[in-house]
Protein backbone atom coordinates (compact mmCIF):
# COMPACT_ATOMS: atom_id res chain seq x y z
CA UNK A 1 0.00 0.00 0.00
CA UNK A 2 1.15 3.36 -0.74
CA UNK A 3 0.66 5.10 1.97
CA UNK A 4 1.72 8.60 3.58
CA UNK A 5 3.88 8.21 7.11
CA UNK A 6 3.04 9.89 10.18
CA UNK A 7 3.49 13.20 11.77
CA UNK A 8 3.75 16.10 8.95
CA UNK A 9 3.87 13.70 6.10
CA UNK A 10 -0.19 12.82 6.77
CA UNK A 11 -1.52 16.15 6.96
CA UNK A 12 0.33 17.22 3.57
CA UNK A 13 -1.87 17.78 0.46
CA UNK A 14 -0.60 15.56 -2.27
CA UNK A 15 -0.65 17.22 -5.77
CA UNK A 16 0.43 13.83 -7.77
CA UNK A 17 1.03 10.25 -6.91
CA UNK A 18 1.91 7.16 -9.18
CA UNK A 19 0.51 3.69 -9.78
CA UNK A 20 1.72 1.17 -11.89
CA UNK A 21 0.36 3.01 -14.97
CA UNK A 22 2.60 6.20 -14.26
CA UNK A 23 2.21 9.71 -13.00
CA UNK A 24 -1.39 11.17 -11.84
CA UNK A 25 -0.83 14.73 -11.68
CA UNK A 26 -3.10 17.59 -10.61
CA UNK A 27 -3.45 21.08 -13.07
CA UNK A 28 -4.04 23.95 -11.26
CA UNK A 29 -4.76 25.68 -14.61
CA UNK A 30 -7.77 23.39 -14.75
CA UNK A 31 -9.40 24.07 -11.32
CA UNK A 32 -13.08 24.96 -11.57
CA UNK A 33 -14.45 26.98 -8.83
CA UNK A 34 -17.25 30.08 -8.13
CA UNK A 35 -15.15 32.71 -10.44
CA UNK A 36 -14.55 34.69 -6.87
CA UNK A 37 -12.67 31.32 -6.13
CA UNK A 38 -13.07 32.41 -2.53
CA UNK A 39 -13.23 28.93 -0.34
CA UNK A 40 -17.08 28.38 0.27
CA UNK A 41 -18.54 28.17 3.88
CA UNK A 42 -20.13 24.33 3.79
CA UNK A 43 -21.77 24.52 7.21
CA UNK A 44 -24.93 23.35 6.51
CA UNK A 45 -24.91 23.18 3.10
CA UNK A 46 -25.63 20.44 0.72
CA UNK A 47 -22.84 18.28 -0.36
CA UNK A 48 -20.96 19.89 -3.97
CA UNK A 49 -21.70 17.75 -6.62
CA UNK A 50 -20.68 17.62 -10.46
CA UNK A 51 -22.12 16.34 -13.73
CA UNK A 52 -20.61 16.14 -17.08
CA UNK A 53 -22.21 15.91 -20.69
CA UNK A 54 -20.87 15.90 -23.89
CA UNK A 55 -22.20 17.62 -26.60
CA UNK A 56 -20.52 16.94 -29.62
CA UNK A 57 -19.29 19.85 -30.65
CA UNK A 58 -17.18 20.50 -33.26
CA UNK A 59 -14.90 22.65 -31.85
CA UNK A 60 -13.25 20.08 -29.49
CA UNK A 61 -14.54 20.94 -26.39
CA UNK A 62 -17.10 19.40 -26.51
CA UNK A 63 -17.84 18.09 -22.42
CA UNK A 64 -19.88 20.34 -20.66
CA UNK A 65 -19.47 20.39 -16.66
CA UNK A 66 -22.30 21.09 -13.83
CA UNK A 67 -21.57 21.93 -10.20
CA UNK A 68 -23.54 23.29 -7.06
CA UNK A 69 -22.02 25.33 -4.32
CA UNK A 70 -24.06 25.94 -1.54
CA UNK A 71 -27.63 27.72 -3.11
CA UNK A 72 -25.88 28.20 -6.50
CA UNK A 73 -25.24 26.37 -9.97
CA UNK A 74 -23.17 26.98 -12.58
CA UNK A 75 -22.63 25.71 -16.27
CA UNK A 76 -18.80 25.50 -17.82
CA UNK A 77 -17.23 24.65 -20.79
CA UNK A 78 -14.95 21.95 -19.66
CA UNK A 79 -11.50 22.15 -20.84
CA UNK A 80 -10.11 19.36 -19.25
CA UNK A 81 -6.40 18.90 -19.26
CA UNK A 82 -5.93 20.82 -22.88
CA UNK A 83 -6.80 24.14 -21.78
CA UNK A 84 -6.85 26.38 -18.58
CA UNK A 85 -10.60 26.67 -16.75
CA UNK A 86 -11.97 30.37 -17.88
CA UNK A 87 -14.16 31.25 -14.43
CA UNK A 88 -14.82 34.59 -16.06
CA UNK A 89 -17.31 33.08 -18.73
CA UNK A 90 -19.91 30.64 -16.97
CA UNK A 91 -22.48 29.55 -19.86
CA UNK A 92 -25.08 30.02 -17.06
CA UNK A 93 -25.05 30.50 -13.55
CA UNK A 94 -28.51 30.47 -10.92
CA UNK A 95 -28.98 31.31 -6.96
CA UNK A 96 -31.65 30.17 -5.45
CA UNK A 97 -33.87 31.44 -2.46
CA UNK A 98 -35.20 29.55 0.45
CA UNK A 99 -33.49 26.09 -1.26
CA UNK A 100 -30.23 25.00 -2.29
CA UNK A 101 -29.42 22.07 -5.31
CA UNK A 102 -28.49 19.02 -3.76
CA UNK A 103 -27.77 16.76 -7.54
CA UNK A 104 -27.99 17.08 -10.91
CA UNK A 105 -28.26 14.79 -13.60
CA UNK A 106 -28.06 15.67 -17.34
CA UNK A 107 -30.22 13.43 -20.49
CA UNK A 108 -26.98 12.12 -22.20
CA UNK A 109 -29.54 10.87 -25.25
CA UNK A 110 -30.45 14.07 -26.25
CA UNK A 111 -27.86 16.47 -25.64
CA UNK A 112 -26.29 18.57 -28.30
CA UNK A 113 -24.70 21.96 -29.07
CA UNK A 114 -27.46 24.30 -28.95
CA UNK A 115 -29.78 22.24 -26.21
CA UNK A 116 -29.27 20.28 -23.19
CA UNK A 117 -31.32 19.23 -20.42
CA UNK A 118 -30.46 19.23 -16.90
CA UNK A 119 -32.08 17.96 -14.04
CA UNK A 120 -31.55 19.78 -10.62
CA UNK A 121 -33.06 17.81 -6.93
CA UNK A 122 -33.43 20.65 -4.66
CA UNK A 123 -33.46 20.32 -0.26
CA UNK A 124 -37.01 21.25 0.02
CA UNK A 125 -38.02 18.23 -2.28
CA UNK A 126 -38.57 19.81 -5.67
CA UNK A 127 -37.62 18.39 -9.27
CA UNK A 128 -36.28 21.72 -12.44
CA UNK A 129 -35.74 20.64 -15.85
CA UNK A 130 -34.13 23.06 -17.23
CA UNK A 131 -31.56 24.35 -20.22
CA UNK A 132 -28.71 25.75 -19.11
CA UNK A 133 -27.30 26.66 -23.10
CA UNK A 134 -30.61 27.96 -24.30
CA UNK A 135 -31.11 29.92 -20.45
CA UNK A 136 -34.30 28.24 -20.14
CA UNK A 137 -36.43 26.70 -17.13
CA UNK A 138 -39.10 23.92 -18.68
CA UNK A 139 -40.73 22.72 -15.88
CA UNK A 140 -40.74 22.14 -12.23
CA UNK A 141 -42.09 18.96 -10.11
CA UNK A 142 -43.32 19.00 -6.65
CA UNK A 143 -43.19 22.27 -6.94
CA UNK A 144 -45.95 22.46 -3.79
CA UNK A 145 -44.10 19.74 -2.40
CA UNK A 146 -47.43 18.02 -2.39
CA UNK A 147 -45.70 14.27 -3.47
CA UNK A 148 -42.73 14.55 -0.80
CA UNK A 149 -41.53 17.20 1.35
CA UNK A 150 -37.85 15.91 1.97
CA UNK A 151 -34.60 16.35 0.45
CA UNK A 152 -33.80 14.94 -2.77
CA UNK A 153 -30.63 12.91 -2.69
CA UNK A 154 -30.16 11.52 -6.09
CA UNK A 155 -32.22 12.15 -9.78
CA UNK A 156 -31.30 10.45 -12.73
CA UNK A 157 -32.80 9.93 -16.25
CA UNK A 158 -33.68 6.64 -16.42
CA UNK A 159 -31.29 4.50 -19.25
CA UNK A 160 -32.62 5.01 -23.34
CA UNK A 161 -35.26 7.00 -22.55
CA UNK A 162 -35.77 10.62 -23.33
CA UNK A 163 -38.89 11.96 -20.76
CA UNK A 164 -38.35 9.00 -17.82
CA UNK A 165 -36.62 9.57 -14.43
CA UNK A 166 -36.02 8.70 -11.29
CA UNK A 167 -35.97 11.02 -8.11
CA UNK A 168 -35.02 9.71 -4.17
CA UNK A 169 -35.12 11.51 -0.81
CA UNK A 170 -34.11 11.00 2.36
CA UNK A 171 -37.88 10.10 3.38
CA UNK A 172 -36.89 7.02 1.73
CA UNK A 173 -39.05 7.39 -1.12
CA UNK A 174 -38.47 7.16 -4.77
CA UNK A 175 -40.42 8.49 -7.67
CA UNK A 176 -40.68 8.08 -11.11
CA UNK A 177 -42.02 10.63 -13.31
CA UNK A 178 -42.28 11.40 -17.27
CA UNK A 179 -41.52 15.11 -17.89
CA UNK A 180 -44.71 14.73 -20.29
CA UNK A 181 -47.06 14.69 -17.83
CA UNK A 182 -47.84 17.24 -14.72
CA UNK A 183 -48.17 16.45 -11.17
CA UNK A 184 -51.52 17.63 -10.40
CA UNK A 185 -52.77 20.37 -7.44
CA UNK A 186 -53.79 17.82 -5.29
CA UNK A 187 -51.38 15.15 -2.92
CA UNK A 188 -51.62 12.07 -5.02
CA UNK A 189 -53.61 8.59 -3.94
CA UNK A 190 -51.86 4.90 -4.50
CA UNK A 191 -52.71 1.60 -5.09
CA UNK A 192 -50.20 -1.16 -4.29
CA UNK A 193 -48.47 -2.62 -7.64
CA UNK A 194 -46.14 -4.93 -5.80
CA UNK A 195 -44.46 -5.45 -2.23
CA UNK A 196 -41.82 -7.70 -1.12
CA UNK A 197 -39.56 -7.77 1.89
CA UNK A 198 -38.53 -4.23 3.30
CA UNK A 199 -40.03 -2.85 -0.44
CA UNK A 200 -42.95 -1.75 -2.07
CA UNK A 201 -44.26 -0.09 -5.44
CA UNK A 202 -47.47 1.56 -5.70
CA UNK A 203 -49.19 3.23 -8.63
CA UNK A 204 -50.31 6.40 -8.60
CA UNK A 205 -54.66 6.60 -8.87
CA UNK A 206 -56.18 9.39 -11.05
CA UNK A 207 -58.25 9.53 -13.97
CA UNK A 208 -55.65 11.06 -16.19
CA UNK A 209 -52.14 10.17 -16.41
CA UNK A 210 -50.09 12.46 -14.14
CA UNK A 211 -46.83 12.47 -12.31
CA UNK A 212 -45.52 10.38 -9.90
CA UNK A 213 -45.89 7.10 -12.04
CA UNK A 214 -44.66 4.96 -9.88
CA UNK A 215 -43.85 5.29 -5.85
CA UNK A 216 -41.61 3.00 -4.57
CA UNK A 217 -40.77 2.70 -0.50
CA UNK A 218 -37.66 0.89 0.26
CA UNK A 219 -36.19 -0.09 3.27
CA UNK A 220 -35.74 2.07 6.74
CA UNK A 221 -34.60 5.90 6.87
CA UNK A 222 -33.12 8.03 3.64
CA UNK A 223 -32.38 6.22 0.28
CA UNK A 224 -29.09 7.71 0.22
CA UNK A 225 -28.26 6.98 -3.67
CA UNK A 226 -29.09 4.50 -6.88
CA UNK A 227 -27.33 3.81 -9.84
CA UNK A 228 -28.66 2.04 -12.80
CA UNK A 229 -26.74 -1.10 -13.73
CA UNK A 230 -24.96 -0.83 -17.30
CA UNK A 231 -27.70 -2.43 -19.52
CA UNK A 232 -29.95 -0.44 -17.40
CA UNK A 233 -32.03 -3.70 -16.17
CA UNK A 234 -30.90 -3.56 -12.66
CA UNK A 235 -31.22 -0.71 -10.08
CA UNK A 236 -29.35 -0.82 -7.01
CA UNK A 237 -30.23 1.39 -4.32
CA UNK A 238 -28.41 2.31 -0.74
CA UNK A 239 -30.28 3.21 2.55
CA UNK A 240 -29.68 4.96 5.87
CA UNK A 241 -30.56 1.58 7.15
CA UNK A 242 -27.41 -0.17 6.21
CA UNK A 243 -28.61 -2.05 3.11
CA UNK A 244 -27.40 -2.30 -0.14
CA UNK A 245 -30.88 -3.83 -2.63
CA UNK A 246 -30.69 -4.83 -5.95
CA UNK A 247 -33.75 -4.91 -7.82
CA UNK A 248 -34.93 -5.83 -11.77
CA UNK A 249 -36.46 -2.55 -13.33
CA UNK A 250 -38.47 -3.42 -15.00
CA UNK A 251 -40.28 -6.41 -13.43
CA UNK A 252 -40.01 -5.18 -9.85
CA UNK A 253 -38.02 -8.07 -8.52
CA UNK A 254 -35.78 -8.12 -5.34
CA UNK A 255 -32.24 -9.63 -7.37
CA UNK A 256 -30.32 -9.54 -3.93
CA UNK A 257 -29.48 -7.16 -0.62
CA UNK A 258 -26.37 -7.29 1.71
CA UNK A 259 -26.05 -5.27 4.73
CA UNK A 260 -23.25 -3.01 6.59
CA UNK A 261 -21.40 -4.12 9.49
CA UNK A 262 -23.07 -0.78 11.21
CA UNK A 263 -24.01 2.28 9.70
CA UNK A 264 -25.66 3.34 6.86
CA UNK A 265 -24.73 3.03 3.16
CA UNK A 266 -23.99 6.13 1.30
CA UNK A 267 -22.33 5.41 -1.67
CA UNK A 268 -22.94 2.56 -4.70
CA UNK A 269 -21.45 2.14 -8.50
CA UNK A 270 -21.56 -0.72 -11.00
CA UNK A 271 -18.26 -2.38 -13.04
CA UNK A 272 -18.33 -1.96 -16.87
CA UNK A 273 -19.69 -5.21 -17.16
CA UNK A 274 -22.66 -5.22 -14.62
CA UNK A 275 -20.83 -8.14 -12.92
CA UNK A 276 -19.52 -6.32 -9.58
CA UNK A 277 -21.22 -3.50 -7.14
CA UNK A 278 -19.49 -1.62 -4.81
CA UNK A 279 -20.60 0.09 -1.96
CA UNK A 280 -19.02 2.94 0.73
CA UNK A 281 -20.83 4.04 3.81
CA UNK A 282 -20.22 5.11 7.74
CA UNK A 283 -18.39 2.12 8.54
CA UNK A 284 -15.61 3.45 6.91
CA UNK A 285 -15.04 0.42 4.24
CA UNK A 286 -16.08 -0.38 0.23
CA UNK A 287 -17.41 -3.61 0.08
CA UNK A 288 -17.68 -5.56 -3.29
CA UNK A 289 -20.27 -7.81 -4.08
CA UNK A 290 -20.75 -9.95 -6.66
CA UNK A 291 -24.19 -9.35 -8.83
CA UNK A 292 -24.43 -12.98 -10.06
CA UNK A 293 -23.41 -14.98 -6.98
CA UNK A 294 -25.35 -12.32 -4.79
CA UNK A 295 -22.44 -12.24 -1.95
CA UNK A 296 -19.95 -9.83 -0.87
CA UNK A 297 -16.30 -11.23 -1.94
CA UNK A 298 -14.18 -8.19 -0.32
CA UNK A 299 -14.00 -5.50 1.44
CA UNK A 300 -11.35 -2.29 1.52
CA UNK A 301 -10.03 -0.65 4.50
CA UNK A 302 -8.07 2.06 3.82
CA UNK A 303 -10.46 5.61 4.89
CA UNK A 304 -10.50 6.65 8.41
CA UNK A 305 -13.89 7.95 7.67
CA UNK A 306 -16.63 7.96 6.12
CA UNK A 307 -16.29 6.74 2.30
CA UNK A 308 -18.68 9.08 0.19
CA UNK A 309 -18.40 8.27 -3.64
CA UNK A 310 -17.37 5.09 -5.15
CA UNK A 311 -16.62 4.82 -8.38
CA UNK A 312 -15.20 2.44 -11.05
CA UNK A 313 -12.67 3.52 -13.69
CA UNK A 314 -13.33 1.59 -17.20
CA UNK A 315 -10.10 3.29 -18.89
CA UNK A 316 -8.07 0.90 -16.76
CA UNK A 317 -9.86 -1.91 -15.97
CA UNK A 318 -7.30 -4.27 -17.23
CA UNK A 319 -8.53 -7.20 -19.69
CA UNK A 320 -4.88 -8.69 -20.69
CA UNK A 321 -3.64 -12.04 -22.73
CA UNK A 322 -3.10 -15.18 -21.59
CA UNK A 323 -2.22 -18.68 -23.28
CA UNK A 324 -3.35 -18.43 -26.83
CA UNK A 325 -4.00 -21.60 -26.97
CA UNK A 326 -6.60 -21.40 -24.70
CA UNK A 327 -8.35 -18.77 -25.82
CA UNK A 328 -11.88 -19.87 -27.26
CA UNK A 329 -13.26 -16.91 -29.13
CA UNK A 330 -13.64 -15.63 -32.63
CA UNK A 331 -10.38 -14.56 -34.56
CA UNK A 332 -11.25 -11.36 -34.21
CA UNK A 333 -12.07 -11.46 -30.34
CA UNK A 334 -8.69 -12.43 -30.39
CA UNK A 335 -7.24 -9.07 -32.08
CA UNK A 336 -9.10 -7.22 -29.84
CA UNK A 337 -7.56 -8.58 -26.69
CA UNK A 338 -3.76 -8.75 -28.60
CA UNK A 339 -3.83 -5.23 -30.08
CA UNK A 340 -6.19 -3.67 -27.51
CA UNK A 341 -8.72 -1.95 -30.01
CA UNK A 342 -10.76 1.32 -28.40
CA UNK A 343 -10.25 0.09 -24.98
CA UNK A 344 -13.25 1.89 -22.96
CA UNK A 345 -15.41 0.52 -24.89
CA UNK A 346 -13.76 -3.08 -25.59
CA UNK A 347 -12.92 -3.95 -22.39
CA UNK A 348 -16.38 -4.19 -21.50
CA UNK A 349 -17.48 -6.20 -24.27
CA UNK A 350 -15.00 -8.65 -23.30
CA UNK A 351 -15.58 -8.52 -19.87
CA UNK A 352 -19.24 -9.09 -20.67
CA UNK A 353 -18.09 -12.21 -22.28
CA UNK A 354 -16.67 -14.14 -19.37
CA UNK A 355 -19.06 -15.88 -16.62
CA UNK A 356 -18.65 -18.58 -13.96
CA UNK A 357 -18.38 -21.40 -16.15
CA UNK A 358 -15.64 -19.95 -18.35
CA UNK A 359 -12.22 -21.41 -18.51
CA UNK A 360 -11.12 -17.50 -18.09
CA UNK A 361 -9.09 -17.30 -21.60
CA UNK A 362 -8.18 -13.48 -20.27
CA UNK A 363 -6.84 -12.40 -17.11
CA UNK A 364 -9.20 -9.78 -15.74
CA UNK A 365 -8.34 -6.65 -13.34
CA UNK A 366 -11.01 -3.78 -12.11
CA UNK A 367 -9.82 -0.55 -11.08
CA UNK A 368 -12.35 1.28 -8.68
CA UNK A 369 -11.83 4.51 -6.50
CA UNK A 370 -13.42 6.39 -3.69
CA UNK A 371 -13.13 9.61 -1.48
CA UNK A 372 -14.67 9.99 1.94
CA UNK A 373 -15.09 12.71 4.01
CA UNK A 374 -11.46 11.83 5.48
CA UNK A 375 -10.25 13.89 2.69
CA UNK A 376 -8.65 10.94 0.66
CA UNK A 377 -8.35 9.71 -2.29
CA UNK A 378 -8.19 5.99 -2.22
CA UNK A 379 -7.58 3.20 -5.70
CA UNK A 380 -8.15 0.03 -5.59
CA UNK A 381 -7.59 -2.80 -7.75
CA UNK A 382 -9.66 -6.05 -8.01
CA UNK A 383 -7.76 -9.39 -9.31
CA UNK A 384 -8.25 -12.48 -10.31
CA UNK A 385 -7.33 -13.89 -6.58
CA UNK A 386 -10.71 -12.52 -5.65
CA UNK A 387 -12.61 -12.85 -8.44
CA UNK A 388 -11.82 -16.80 -8.80
CA UNK A 389 -10.45 -18.15 -6.12
CA UNK A 390 -11.29 -21.36 -6.27
CA UNK A 391 -9.30 -21.08 -10.02
CA UNK A 392 -5.94 -21.91 -11.08
CA UNK A 393 -4.60 -18.47 -11.98
CA UNK A 394 -3.80 -17.56 -15.46
CA UNK A 395 0.19 -16.46 -16.50
CA UNK A 396 -1.04 -13.01 -16.94
CA UNK A 397 -2.58 -12.55 -13.30
CA UNK A 398 -1.56 -9.44 -11.59
CA UNK A 399 -1.53 -9.25 -7.78
CA UNK A 400 -3.75 -8.00 -5.14
CA UNK A 401 -2.96 -7.57 -2.06
CA UNK A 402 -5.13 -10.21 0.09
CA UNK A 403 -5.49 -10.01 4.17
CA UNK A 404 -1.72 -8.42 4.06
CA UNK A 405 -0.51 -11.52 2.25
CA UNK A 406 2.58 -11.65 0.49
CA UNK A 407 1.98 -12.35 -3.68
CA UNK A 408 1.86 -17.01 -3.47
CA UNK A 409 4.04 -18.13 -6.76
CA UNK A 410 1.25 -19.48 -8.96
CA UNK A 411 -0.14 -22.50 -8.59
CA UNK A 412 0.64 -22.83 -4.75
CA UNK A 413 -1.59 -23.99 -2.23
CA UNK A 414 -1.48 -21.66 0.48
CA UNK A 415 -3.58 -20.91 3.30
CA UNK A 416 -4.33 -17.34 2.55
CA UNK A 417 -7.88 -16.85 1.80
CA UNK A 418 -6.68 -14.86 -1.22
CA UNK A 419 -4.34 -17.86 -2.45
CA UNK A 420 -4.60 -19.51 -5.20
CA UNK A 421 -7.43 -22.42 -5.26
CA UNK A 422 -8.57 -21.27 -1.70
CA UNK A 423 -11.63 -20.83 -0.54
CA UNK A 424 -11.95 -17.03 0.19
CA UNK A 425 -14.02 -17.57 3.07
CA UNK A 426 -11.03 -20.29 4.57
CA UNK A 427 -9.13 -17.94 7.30
CA UNK A 428 -5.13 -18.06 7.28
CA UNK A 429 -2.12 -17.07 9.33
CA UNK A 430 -2.14 -13.47 8.42
CA UNK A 431 -5.52 -12.32 8.83
CA UNK A 432 -5.27 -9.18 10.40
CA UNK A 433 -7.38 -8.25 13.88
CA UNK A 434 -10.58 -7.51 13.37
CA UNK A 435 -11.03 -3.68 12.64
CA UNK A 436 -13.42 -1.22 14.40
CA UNK A 437 -15.36 -0.36 11.67
CA UNK A 438 -16.72 -3.07 8.56
CA UNK A 439 -19.00 -2.80 5.64
CA UNK A 440 -20.89 -5.81 4.75
CA UNK A 441 -23.11 -8.02 2.66
CA UNK A 442 -25.45 -10.10 0.38
CA UNK A 443 -28.32 -11.86 0.35
CA UNK A 444 -28.42 -16.00 -0.82
CA UNK A 445 -31.58 -15.68 -2.73
CA UNK A 446 -29.81 -16.13 -6.04
CA UNK A 447 -31.56 -17.53 -9.31
CA UNK A 448 -29.99 -18.55 -12.28
CA UNK A 449 -30.52 -16.16 -15.68
CA UNK A 450 -32.54 -18.55 -17.07
CA UNK A 451 -35.36 -18.26 -14.27
CA UNK A 452 -34.99 -14.85 -13.73
CA UNK A 453 -35.54 -13.58 -17.54
CA UNK A 454 -38.73 -16.01 -17.11
CA UNK A 455 -39.74 -14.37 -13.84
CA UNK A 456 -39.41 -11.01 -15.28
CA UNK A 457 -41.40 -11.25 -18.65
CA UNK A 458 -44.15 -13.38 -16.48
CA UNK A 459 -44.17 -10.49 -14.17
CA UNK A 460 -44.48 -7.97 -16.90
CA UNK A 461 -47.34 -10.12 -18.74
CA UNK A 462 -49.21 -10.80 -15.41
CA UNK A 463 -48.89 -8.28 -13.22
CA UNK A 464 -47.41 -5.11 -14.66
CA UNK A 465 -48.49 -4.63 -18.58
CA UNK A 466 -52.38 -3.60 -17.20
CA UNK A 467 -50.76 -0.68 -16.53
CA UNK A 468 -49.41 0.55 -19.79
CA UNK A 469 -51.09 3.29 -20.09
CA UNK A 470 -48.74 4.97 -18.11
CA UNK A 471 -47.04 6.15 -21.05
CA UNK A 472 -43.69 3.84 -20.48
CA UNK A 473 -43.16 3.32 -23.91
CA UNK A 474 -40.23 5.32 -24.63
CA UNK A 475 -37.47 3.33 -23.40
CA UNK A 476 -35.72 2.94 -26.59
CA UNK A 477 -34.19 -0.25 -28.25
CA UNK A 478 -35.80 -2.60 -25.70
CA UNK A 479 -39.32 -3.21 -26.46
CA UNK A 480 -39.57 -5.69 -23.36
CA UNK A 481 -38.58 -2.86 -20.78
CA UNK A 482 -42.04 -0.96 -21.75
CA UNK A 483 -43.25 -1.88 -18.76
CA UNK A 484 -41.07 0.37 -16.45
CA UNK A 485 -42.89 1.04 -12.94
CA UNK A 486 -41.24 2.13 -9.97
CA UNK A 487 -42.10 4.66 -7.12
CA UNK A 488 -41.04 5.81 -3.74
CA UNK A 489 -44.02 6.39 -0.91
CA UNK A 490 -44.54 9.25 1.53
CA UNK A 491 -46.49 10.24 4.53
CA UNK A 492 -49.37 11.90 2.33
CA UNK A 493 -50.94 8.69 1.74
CA UNK A 494 -54.35 8.28 2.90
CA UNK A 495 -55.22 4.40 1.36
CA UNK A 496 -55.21 1.21 3.08
CA UNK A 497 -53.20 -0.27 1.54
CA UNK A 498 -50.60 2.02 1.70
CA UNK A 499 -50.91 1.78 5.92
CA UNK A 500 -50.12 -1.97 5.39
CA UNK A 501 -47.36 -0.97 3.33
CA UNK A 502 -45.98 1.13 6.05
CA UNK A 503 -46.42 -1.54 8.31
CA UNK A 504 -44.11 -4.16 5.96
CA UNK A 505 -41.24 -1.44 5.44
CA UNK A 506 -41.17 -0.76 9.23
CA UNK A 507 -39.74 -4.35 9.96
CA UNK A 508 -36.50 -3.92 11.25
CA UNK A 509 -33.71 -6.46 11.03
CA UNK A 510 -31.34 -6.72 14.24
CA UNK A 511 -28.21 -6.52 13.73
CA UNK A 512 -27.08 -9.27 15.84
CA UNK A 513 -28.73 -11.61 13.61
CA UNK A 514 -27.30 -10.76 10.58
CA UNK A 515 -23.53 -10.66 11.70
CA UNK A 516 -21.62 -13.71 10.30
CA UNK A 517 -24.42 -14.86 7.81
CA UNK A 518 -24.28 -14.26 4.34
CA UNK A 519 -26.09 -11.27 4.04
CA UNK A 520 -23.25 -9.32 6.44
CA UNK A 521 -20.38 -12.02 6.71
CA UNK A 522 -17.57 -11.23 9.33
CA UNK A 523 -14.33 -9.59 8.83
CA UNK A 524 -12.25 -12.48 8.46
CA UNK A 525 -14.53 -14.30 5.90
CA UNK A 526 -13.81 -11.94 3.38
CA UNK A 527 -10.46 -10.90 2.10
CA UNK A 528 -9.59 -7.44 2.58
CA UNK A 529 -7.90 -5.19 0.33
CA UNK A 530 -5.43 -2.84 0.63
CA UNK A 531 -6.05 0.13 -1.68
CA UNK A 532 -3.13 0.95 -4.49
CA UNK A 533 -2.74 4.16 -3.62
CA UNK A 534 -4.30 6.38 -0.74
CA UNK A 535 -3.55 10.26 -0.59
CA UNK A 536 -5.18 13.19 1.44
CA UNK A 537 -5.68 15.70 -1.58
CA UNK A 538 -8.03 18.28 -0.11
CA UNK A 539 -8.43 20.95 2.84
CA UNK A 540 -12.04 19.48 3.11
CA UNK A 541 -14.11 16.58 3.38
CA UNK A 542 -14.51 14.80 -0.84
CA UNK A 543 -17.97 14.46 -2.36
CA UNK A 544 -16.93 14.17 -6.17
CA UNK A 545 -15.33 11.09 -7.78
CA UNK A 546 -14.91 10.75 -11.68
CA UNK A 547 -12.97 8.52 -14.13
CA UNK A 548 -12.57 10.62 -18.15
CA UNK A 549 -10.40 9.18 -20.54
CA UNK A 550 -7.57 12.03 -19.61
CA UNK A 551 -7.94 12.54 -16.67
CA UNK A 552 -9.53 11.93 -13.35
CA UNK A 553 -12.22 14.81 -11.22
CA UNK A 554 -12.69 15.51 -7.68
CA UNK A 555 -14.19 17.56 -5.88
CA UNK A 556 -14.46 19.06 -1.97
CA UNK A 557 -17.03 20.93 -0.09
CA UNK A 558 -15.00 24.30 -0.16
CA UNK A 559 -16.30 24.16 -3.67
CA UNK A 560 -12.93 23.50 -5.81
CA UNK A 561 -13.52 21.19 -8.45
CA UNK A 562 -9.93 19.38 -9.59
CA UNK A 563 -8.37 17.64 -12.34
CA UNK A 564 -5.83 15.05 -12.17
CA UNK A 565 -4.22 14.25 -15.53
CA UNK A 566 -3.26 10.31 -16.39
CA UNK A 567 0.00 9.63 -17.22
CA UNK A 568 1.09 10.60 -20.56
CA UNK A 569 -1.94 13.02 -21.29
CA UNK A 570 -0.04 16.27 -20.45
CA UNK A 571 1.44 16.98 -23.29
CA UNK A 572 5.25 17.83 -24.13
CA UNK A 573 4.11 21.06 -25.65
CA UNK A 574 3.84 22.94 -22.62
CA UNK A 575 7.61 21.72 -21.61
CA UNK A 576 8.85 22.44 -24.99
CA UNK A 577 7.51 26.11 -25.08
CA UNK A 578 9.02 26.47 -22.16
CA UNK A 579 12.70 25.53 -23.34
CA UNK A 580 14.66 29.03 -23.84
CA UNK A 581 18.20 26.72 -23.29
CA UNK A 582 17.85 24.13 -25.79
CA UNK A 583 16.68 23.67 -29.15
CA UNK A 584 13.17 21.98 -29.04
CA UNK A 585 14.58 19.37 -31.59
CA UNK A 586 17.40 18.19 -28.79
CA UNK A 587 14.82 18.73 -25.34
CA UNK A 588 12.38 16.13 -27.78
CA UNK A 589 15.52 13.69 -28.23
CA UNK A 590 16.27 13.96 -24.33
CA UNK A 591 12.29 13.36 -23.87
CA UNK A 592 12.24 10.34 -25.58
CA UNK A 593 16.05 9.10 -24.03
CA UNK A 594 14.07 9.24 -20.87
CA UNK A 595 10.57 7.75 -21.64
CA UNK A 596 8.47 10.81 -21.34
Amino acid sequence: MAAEGGGKEMNEIKTQFTTREGLYKLLSHSEYSRPNRVPFNSQGSNPVRVSFVNVNDQSGNGDRLCFNVGRELYFYIYKGVRKAADLSKPIDKRIYKGTQPTCHDFNHLTATAESVSLLVGFSAGQVQLIDPIKKETSKLFNEERLIDKSRVTCVKWVPGSESLFLVAHSSGNMYLYNVEHTCGTTAPHYQLLKQGESFAVHTCKSKSTRNPLLKWTVGEGALNEFAFSPDGKFLACVSQDGFLRVFNFDSVELHGTMKSYFGGLLCVCWSPDGKYIVTGGEDDLVTVWSFMDCRVIARGHGHKSWVSVVAFDPYTTSVEESDPMEFSGSDEDFQDLHFGRDRANSTQSRLSKRNSTDSRPVSVTYRFGSVGQDTQLCLWDLTEDILFPHQPLSRARTHTNVMNATSPPSGSGGTNPGSNGNSITTPGNSVPPPLPRSNSLPHSAVSNAGSKSSVMDGAIASGVSKFATLSLHDRKERHHEKDHKRNHSMGHISSKSSDKLNLVTKTKTDPAKTLGTPLCPRMEDVPLLEPLICKKIAHERLTVLIFLEDCIVTACQEGFICTWARPGKVGTSKLLSGCNLLTRKTFQLLLNLIGL
